[in-house]
Parts: structure tokens; C-alpha cells; sequence
């Protein structure tokens, strides 16, 4: 059997309630912030396991200055030495500003009450907060005094405080005003606490208006009675003490029943001015009250708190730093968690929120209204704290695709349209479930980069829009008189496909109709558009579009096709709309084709007039990355056309690729043997000024040679060379060289085009070569030897 008992009535007492007839302050409304007093120095100091230094306690009350409290408690004197020079450091150095009352507490006695005065001699301005207890427990068990005993302890130390106070007074110059707690007040006969403060009030017999009032403090030293039994005898205590005017009623409620926020606020309503707490609630057992709160909680109403929290992570460190004391996660307004949404309804809402609350604000602002802050589940906007956005929404496997729609267009700027915040919420949650964790935005943002294939070369899928044009073709089919001809696009564009640059083509009514036309044709991808969707980004000159494509496979009924139960999204941004959605395009089809083999790419040579020159180096640059010089491309497109004639005009980019290679026995091991071949050369410097000197091994019909010969620089030399053992006239018409490859692997690539003159020939005969080495002067006299092997050169027989 547990310990907790079945009948607790057998061991504990209720709470005696007042009979209080007509009562106020259920009917009363909060109309102002109350005086604060921070007794984080005081009271949330003794409750520390550690209490602060010194040095802690000046870093403290320099933030309870900088968040605008006029009245601190900052010490018990006489308790220790450390609170002694804690008051005296204060004073000595000039830390109290003029508008700050500093508060100190003594109990009534008179040993203690004189080493209190001691220690704020100096002082500007002073509250000197003299307690006694006054409940039945503590008359009769711990100091066994009568009513009447207890009544006269404050009456004579109430005297012995208005002597020393005209004595630092008339010293110092000191402004002091007089408090008086009866303690344990919420478990003091109401109308007891009455007579005592009456006695009080009469023995000090200075109660005036303004900062001349006497304050009666009545603590909630143990929280014994629900909030609105303490707000009934606050009410009594107000409405029955005499010269109300001349009195400040403080409050000092503390938290042992987990309501001391509502006890504070319905007590303010019930006639009191003033509350004692604590930042966040440090304090005795369960805390004093949570003056933050408080405060904050005024300010969510329209109601100015009179203190600063703008920065409230700042004040946080401050305070867990000299409290050595966390702030709860779930800590209101300050807690980590606060205003953070895991459940999918909820983020649905916030994110519903802010998009209806951005529309309203801007109209708000046309018509010159207020911007009034009103989200589901916010009561406060984070940003009045200091706090961002970034935790609004959290996800894990109870959240919804709302609240991650809201983190993806929080940071990556896309708000994703809702049958696509369906699709990737499903990835989210197979994610969260399978981590059986928290879901962080750096996890959301990157598992929708990586399925979407969105953010750069990092993230990008089997297929790539590499460079594209849309052109406008009109129908030559006659329409109907008086009507305007149809009009057609047509893509004509590079996409990388696994890596290999393909040039494809398509038409359509639209670009993205050509481009789904384009990968149908080339790459047997059937797919159908059934939704599209786009919104801009940004403004102005550095605005871009988003879109959203939604593609689905092509039935051979259309129904059938809009009604898919299978869809794929992608989604694209650009500068350029067009580009956006093409970019979408290949998003979704990527999540389609996933690992599916793609037939290889064919061009059309011959048959189709779209198929060219520029096709056909684009593709070499793919595969070989050369970069073939303009006046090359027509020869070798020539060589493409013959080398295609046999197979209907169609030519593989494989097979291109192998006839450029034997064509032009560009590093390929099955290159056949040309007639003439550079074995080694050494070049040097040539007697003759700014000439060249070659001394070449070199292979004629297959006989080995050694050759001399000059020119102005290596390849003229090379040339010379070759011009030696032929009859005729070699001249180089162009040559053009590029690097390929990075780093160590860096080499030449040489395009040589020589012209061939030889008597009784009329007509002059020019060829390409191409050579490669990882040194450009042999890149280029390979290039020279392979060129000159193409064409029919007449070897010299005398040598």
C-alpha cells in the first residue's frame, strides 16, 4: 500500500475561509502595473544552496537596474558579514542611481536593527523593512507571546527604527521610508494583522501621502489557501485598515501551492500596490513569485509593466549564472519551449496564423491601423523578448505537415503548396519514426534538398538542366478565316543525364510541355503535368521564382491520368520563370525514374535539320571535355554524317565518341599507325636569334629518321622538320590548344589544321589533328604529325 492516505482529512486541516460580504475584485480588471520590488538578493539569495559573492550580486543588481526596477531588496545586514559589505560596496561606490530605492531587512531586534542602519549610512534613499510573525504557530510555539506581547515587540522596535531614522537622517542625509511585514500573514487571524499594523502605523506616527506612506508587506510567507482565499484577505486588510491613503500594501507571496502568479494578481485586484518576487521565481521551498511573469503577462494585455525585458535570453544568463539554478523548459515566457509547437494541429495553426496576420498587417498599415499581434498559441509575440522564430515550430514524430511546411518556407524561403507539403511530410515522418527523436530544421531543410534535388550541384539528381532555349514556332497549318495562327514551342536544351551531357528537343503549347515532349522523345520518360503552382521570392532586382510541378504517368485515357494515385513533385527557382519551372520539371521526373535504366541517347544526323554542328562538339565536350575549335566542328560533323549514313542518319554519343577517337587516334590503344610519327625531340636554342633548333627521332612509312631542322618557335621547327622528307608545301592554317583535366592530371589538348601544296595537283588539300601530352610543345607537334598522316603527302625518296 502507498504512502498517501486514503482519508487525508485525518491529518490535514482545511483552510478556514473569510466570510467577506461584497467583495470587489472578482469584478475588477487590471489597469496598471503594480510597484515591483526585487528581492532576488534578499530572500532568493538565503534560499540558495550557494549563495552569490559579492561579485554575483553586483552583476545581479546591475541588471535589476537595467530592466527599470526603482525598488531593490538587496540585503539582510546583519546576517553576515558578506551582506554587510554587499551594502557598503553599493553605497561607497556610487552603484545606486538617484531614482533607486535600496531596500534592507532587519527582524524586530534591537541589535540587529542597529547593525542594519550601520551598514546603509550614506545612502540616497532608503526602505528599511523591519518583520515579526505574527500567526497563532508562532505566538504560541516558537516565541509563546500573547496578541498583545507580539503587538508591543513591533510598537517598540517601530520606535527604536523612527529614532535611528532621524538620527541617519540628520547624519547622512538619508531619505528612508518604513516598511512593516507582518509575517506569516496568510496564516495570521485577519483581524489580528489589522490591530498590529493600526499599532504600527500609530507608533510611527509619520504616514503621509506620496513617498511618505508607510508600507505594510503581508506575506504569503507559506501559500496555505487557494488565491482567492489570500485576495479575500488582502480585500479585508484594505478596506479595513484606517488612512488607506497614507498606506502601501506590498505583497510577498510565495509559491508552495503552484499558485502564487494568480494569488499576486487577484490580491492587486483585491487593493494591494505593490509586490515582492523574484526573477523567475527563485525563492524558499517552491520560490517567491515570478515577478518576470508577472510582468509579462500585464504586457500581453496592453498594460506598460514598467520593466525591460527586451532581451530576456540575456537576463536569463544572468540569472541562472548567479543562481546556479535552470529555467525550466516549460517555464513561461522564458522557458526553452515556450513557444515552441510540436503537434501538427498546433503548428497548422501558428503557421495559418502568421500567413492570415501578415495579410492583415499589411492592411492594417494601408489604412493606418494598429498591427495587433493575434496567432493561435502565442499570446505574446517572441520578438518584444529578443527570441527569433527559428524555435516557433519544432517537429517530431507528433507534428504535422503544417508546422514543417512552416520551417521550410521559415528557411528555405518556399511555401510549398498544400498536396506537396503532404508528399514530403511522409518523408518527414518516416524519418522521425525511424530516429525515434527530434526532427531539426538542419535534417528538414536537408532530407527536402535531397528529395527534391533543390540547392546546387550537391543535391542534384540523375537529370540537370545545364543550359536551354525556348523558341516560339508558329503552326503552318491554315486556321479558320480571321484567326490568329497557333503558335508551338519548341526546347531545344542540354540536361545532363547520369553524368553524360545530352542535347534534347521537344515541342509543346508551353516550355514545360516541350521539355516533358523532350524527355518522352529522347529518353522514353512518359510523364504528364497535372499541377503547377509558383509564388516570387524576395523583391526587386534580386526576386526569383519558385515552382511547384506535380507530374503523374501518362495513361492512355486522360481521366485516367488526372485521377493517378501515384505523383511525383519537384520544385525549381530562378531568376527567369521559365527556368524555374523546367528546373521543377526535372525535379519531379528525377523522383520518378528513380534507378531506372534510360535508353541511350541517339542523334539524329541527316534527317533532322535541328541536329548540328554545335550538337555534336556540345557532346564531345561530355564526354572527351574538349572544346572543338569553330572552323574544326564542320569537318568533323562530316566524318559524323558519313559514319551515320548506314544506320538511318542515328549515331550513339558512345559511338560518337569512338569514331572521334579512331578518327583522329585521340588516346586510344586501337588507333592505327600513322605514316608519320614523332618518336622524341629535343628543341634548343638556334645560333640564329629568336629561332629554334629541333632534333627529332621521327617514324616515315615506317622508317625511323633523325631529323635537324630550325624555325621560329616549336611547332615551326617541327614543321620544318616534316618539310624535309616530302615533296611539297606544308603551312599550318590554324592551331588552337586548351587544357583538360585539374591539378597533377592537368595535360594539353592541340588542334592543328594544316593546307598541302604539291606540284601537278591543282586543288590544295588541308586537315585537322589532334594531339594530347601533358606538355603543350608535344600536344602540338602530335597534332602537326597526325594532321599531315590525313592528308596524301608525297615523301621525298632522295632522303
Amino acid at each position: 500500500m502507498g504512502c498517501m492516505l486514503i482519508d487525508p482529512s485525518q491529518k490535514y486541516k482545511p483552510y478556514t475561509p473569510l466570510k467577506l460580504d461584497g467583495r470587489t475584485w472578482p469584478t475588477k480588471t487590471f489597469t496598471k502595473a503594480p510597484i515591483w520590488l526585487s528581492t532576488d538578493l534578499r530572500d532568493g539569495n538565503q534560499s540558495l544552496a550557494n549563495p552569490m559573492t559579492v561579485d554575483q550580486k553586483l552583476i545581479f543588481f546591475r541588471l535589476l537596474v537595467k530592466s527599470g526596477f526603482k525598488e531593490i531588496e538587496v540585503a539582510y545586514p546583519a546576517a553576515s558579514d558578506t551582506e554587510f559589505s554587499f551594502v557598503r560596496y553599493l553605497i561607497e561606490h556610487n552603484e545606486i542611481p538617484d531614482d533607486v530605492w535600496i531596500q534592507v531587512m532587519t527582524p524586530a531586534r534591537e541589535e540587529l536593527i542597529t547593525r542594519t542602519f550601520e551598514a546603509v549610512a550614506g545612502a540616497k534613499r532608503v526602505i528599511f523593512h523591519m518583520f515579526n510573525a505574527t500567526c497563532p504557530k508562532f505566538r504560541k510555539v516558537v516565541f509563546k507571546y500573547s496578541k498583545e506581547q507580539t503587538i508591543g515587540l513591533a510598537v517598540r522596535y517601530t520606535i527604536l527604527v523612527r529614532e535611528l531614522i532621524d538620527q541617519y537622517s540628520a547624519s547622512h542625509g538619508t531619505t528612508f521610508r518604513y516598511q512593516y511585514s507582518p509575517e506569516t500573514f496568510s496564516q495570521t487571524e485577519v483581524q489580528f494583522s489589522v490591530a498590529i499594523c493600526e499599532a504600527v502605523k500609530t507608533a510611527w506616527g509619520r504616514a503621509c501621502t506620496g513617498n511618505e506612506r508607510i508600507t505594510f508587506n503581508l506575506p504569503a510567507t507559506v501559500e496555505v489557501g487557494p488565491p482567492n482565499h489570500y485576495a479575500d484577505q488582502v480585500e479585508y486588510f484594505c478596506t479595513h485598515i484606517s488612512e488607506r491613503e497614507r498606506i502601501i500594501v506590498s505583497l510577498h507571496p510565495h509559491n508552495d501551492r503552484g499558485t502564487a502568479i494568480a494569488a499576486a494578481e487577484l490580491a492587486i485586484l483585491a487593493g494591494a500596490d505593490r509586490i515582492e518576487g523574484c526573477l523567475f521565481g527563485n525563492g524558499e521551498r517552491t520560490g517567491n513569485v515570478d515577478i518576470v511573469n508577472l510582468a509579462l503577462n500585464l504586457y500581453t494585455q496592453g498594460i506598460p509593466p514598467h520593466l525591460d525585458f527586451s532581451d530576456l535570453q540575456s537576463v536569463i544568463d544572468v540569472v541562472t549564472q548567479c543562481n546556479d539554478i535552470p529555467i525550466h523548459p516549460r517555464h513561461p515566457y522564458a522557458g526553452e519551449l515556450v513557444f515552441t509547437a510540436f503537434a501538427g494541429s498546433h503548428q497548422d495553426a501558428v503557421k495559418k496564423g502568421f500567413e492570415e496576420q501578415a495579410q492583415r498587417h499589411a492592411r492594417n498599415l494601408t489604412n493606418g491601423e494598429p498591427q495587433m499581434w493575434d496567432v493561435p498559441y502565442l499570446p505574446l509575440d517572441p520578438a518584444d523578448l529578443g527570441c527569433t522564430y527559428d524555435a516557433l515550430i519544432r517537429v517530431n514524430s507528433q507534428s504535422g505537415k503544417g508546422g514543417i511546411a512552416y520551417l521550410v518556407k521559415q528557411h528555405l524561403h518556399l511555401d510549398l503548396p498544400r498536396k506537396m507539403q503532404i508528399a514530403f511530410y511522409r518523408v518527414i515522418q518516416k524519418i522521425a519514426d525511424g530516429e525515434a527523436r527530434e526532427i531539426t530544421v538542419e535534417d528538414i531543410t536537408t532530407a527536402f534538398r535531397s528529395t527534391y534535388y533543390f540547392g546546387g550541384s550537391k543535391y542534384e539528381g540523375r537529370l540537370a538542366l545545364k543550359s536551354f532555349s525556348v523558341t516560339v514556332e508558329v503552326s503552318p497549318e491554315p486556321l479558320g478565316t480571321g484567326e490568329a495562327p497557333e503558335e508551338r514551342r519548341r526546347f531545344d536544351g542540354t540536361v545532363s543525364v547520369d553524368g553524360m551531357l545530352r542535347i534534347i528537343r521537344g515541342d509543346g503549347n508551353g516550355s514545360i510541355s516541350s521539355l516533358l515532349d523532350a524527355i518522352r522523345t529522347h529518353l522514353d520518360i512518359d510523364l504528364t503535368l497535372r499541377e503547377y503552382s509558383e509564388h516570387t521570392i524576395g523583391v526587386g532586382e534580386n526576386a526569383k521564382s519558385a515552382s511547384y510541378i506535380e507530374l503523374v504517368s501518362t495513361a492512355d485515357i486522360v481521366k485516367e491520368t488526372r485521377g493517378a494515385l501515384q505523383s511525383w513533385w519537384g520544385v525549381g527557382v530562378d531568376s527567369d520563370i521559365a527556368a524555374s519551372g523546367l528546373h521543377a520539371v526535372l525535379s519531379a521526373v528525377n523522383n520518378a525514374i528513380g534507378d531506372r535504366v534510360l535508353p541511350e541517347l541517339k542523334l539524329n544526323i541527316g534527317f533532322d535539320p535541328t541536329i548540328g554542328q554545335a550538337d555534336i562538339a556540345n557532346a564531345l565536350v561530355n564526354s572527351l571535355k574538349l572544346q572543338l575549335p569553330r572552323r574544326f566542328q564542320p569537318s568533323f560533323f562530316e566524318v559524323v554524317r558519313r559514319a551515320a549514313h548506314d544506320s538511318g542518319g542515328q549515331i550513339s554519343c558512345k559511338d560518337l565518341t569512338k569514331l572521334f577517337q579512331d578518327t583522329y587516334g585521340y588516346e586510344t590503344e586501337t588507333a592505327k599507325q600513322c605514316r608519320f610519327e614523332l618518336q622524341s625531340f629535343d628543341l634548343a636554342k638556334s645560333n640564329v636569334s629568336g629561332r629554334r633548333q629541333i632534333t627529332a627521332e621521327l617514324l616515315v612509312d615506317g622508317d625511323v629518321r633523325s631529323i635537324s631542322a630550325e624555325g621560329n618557335g616549336p611547332l615551326s621547327a617541327g614543321l620544318s622538320a616534316l618539310q624535309t622528307q616530302i615533296c611539297g608545301t606544308l603551312s599550318i592554317k590554324e592551331y588552337i590548344e586548351h587544357s583538360v583535366g585539374e591539378g597533377a592530371e592537368v595535360k594539353a589538348v592541340s588542334f592543328v589544321e594544316l593546307v598541302y601544296e604539291v606540284e601537278g595537283r591543282t586543288r590544295k588539300e588541308s586537315a585537322w589533328g589532334v594531339g594530347s601530352d601533358s606538355d603543350i610543345t608535344a600536344s602540338g607537334l602530335q597534332a602537326i604529325m597526325k594532321a599531315a598522316s590525313s592528308l596524301d603527302v608525297v615523301t621525298s625518296r632522295s632522303v
